[in-house]
């Protein structure tokens, strides 16, 4: 099999692990246990020195980074709809997916890990409070655009953007935010994760849409 996905439940690589699966294209899904640290075996740094998911293998290529991942997938897999064609569209959806992977995702990070940009362990606590607020701002910016939605993020096909959407918010549950205050968001996602080759791939990372508990 040509096409290799090395994800890990839960992670960003849901987001061309879903596209992966609604294109209908052959694929070979690989789990990364991170909680095992399996991203830092030997194996596994072969293919990726930095230890992250997701890596797409593409005929003995290897390929890093979201971004880069997604627009491969789509110039290989164009019937997938992962952006829109052409035109204006496809810019908008591609200035929405650079902010959530250039803005939004970094700001989970000082949330879920702070000791990434600190040892001091009174100035992680401060770094992931004053992260969880920034990031509740940022799931209102994409409230915001589902609310436009038409009937999804990038026009009348799902898209990156959805399961971007749906990670990102789910991610809010962790991050001690209830997802369902955001209505037309909560709404989305779970149109998205209702789609049969969506539900799928939920179905294999055992994801729970809803992380928030109450004190």
């Amino acid at each position: 099999m040509s096409l290799q996905l090395f994800y890990a439940p839960g992670a960003c690589s849901f987001v061309p692990h879903a596209m992966l699966e609604l294109s209908g294209a052959a694929f070979e899904p690989i789990s990364v246990k991170l909680h095992k640290g399996e991203q830092r075996s030997a194996e596994y740094l072969a293919l990726n020195p930095r230890g992250q998911v997701p890596v797409l293998v593409d005929g003995g290529e290897v390929i890093t980074q979201i971004v880069a991942i997604l627009l491969h997938l789509d110039a290989k897999l164009p019937q997938a709809g992962i952006l829109p064609a052409a035109g204006m569209a496809r810019t908008r959806a591609l200035s929405t997916l650079a902010w959530m992977n250039n803005t939004v995702h970094p700001t989970f990070t000082h949330v879920f890990m702070p000791q990434k940009f600190t040892a001091d362990e009174a100035a992680q606590q401060a770094i992931r409070a004053h992260a969880v607020q920034a990031y509740r701002g940022l799931l209102g910016e994409i409230e915001a655009l589902a609310a436009k939605a038409a009937p999804w993020l990038a026009g009348e096909q799902p898209s990156a953007l959805d399961a971007y959407a749906l990670t990102l918010l789910r991610w809010g549950g962790i991050a001690g935010i209830d997802p369902t205050g955001f209505t037309a968001t909560w709404a989305l996602v779970q149109r998205f994760a209702a789609l049969p080759a969506v539900a799928r791939v939920v179905e294999r990372e055992r994801l729970q849409l809803n992380l928030f508990k109450t004190a």
